[in-house]
């Protein structure tokens, strides 16, 4: 006898990763790097804040999860003229 999950394809896990572009001011990571500073955190160079979105896509293969990410990212998840977007493989 099959076991119920036979023939199932296991979630696809796809990681978008969304940050400002360098040239673009960074108004929140400024913040942070103040207040890091009047908490003694020391050697601090820089920093930036990003986000990741974890899309978990079922019934898909890999490379359909990947184009559906960046359908994502197109459509919703960034803007193209101020954020810098990675995709790639999510954890899982």
């Amino acid at each position: 006898m099959a076991e119920p999950s036979a023939g199932r394809r296991s979630p696809v896990h796809v990681q978008v990763r969304v940050e400002l572009k360098p040239e673009v001011e960074d108004a929140e990571a400024e913040n942070v790097e103040r207040a890091l500073a009047l908490l003694g955190v020391g050697s601090l160079r820089k920093v930036r804040i990003a986000r990741v979105y974890d899309l978990e896509f079922e019934a898909v293969s890999a490379e359909e999860a990947d184009r559906r990410a960046h359908e994502a990212v197109d459509r919703l998840l960034a803007n193209p003229v101020i954020h810098r977007v990675t995709v790639g493989p999510g954890p899982g």
